[in-house]
């Protein structure tokens, strides 16, 4: 099943920057061969269900291992049963009809 997830995981205890863990994560994503799109509060994904969700249990798993005692993870996602959708698409939706 096609997922579209938008995720931010804010790692807690390691000081202000997060610049280098948001870094590794997006490294994750695109080593799973994920389509991401960054935005300046997290990230959406999109790809395959158990790819998606592979991907940001090891994006914890990898996180904790850099230092991180604490992840909060906010995460929403949609998924489709009549057709599969991008997230070009569902932008491109909004913004014709601007």
């Amino acid at each position: 099943m096609k997922v579209l997830v938008d995720i931010s995981i804010v790692p807690l205890g390691v000081g202000l920057s997060l610049s280098s863990y948001v870094a590794e994560c997006e490294r994750i994503f695109q080593k799973a061969g994920l389509k991401t799109a960054l935005h300046a509060y997290g990230t959406n994904v999109e790809g395959e269900w158990d790819d998606v969700f592979g991907a940001i249990r090891q994006c914890h798993e990898t996180l904790h291992a850099m230092g991180a005692p604490r992840l909060s993870t906010n995460l929403r996602l949609g998924t489709r049963t009549d057709r599969v959708q991008t997230m070009e698409e569902k932008v491109k939706s909004v913004t014709d009809k601007i």
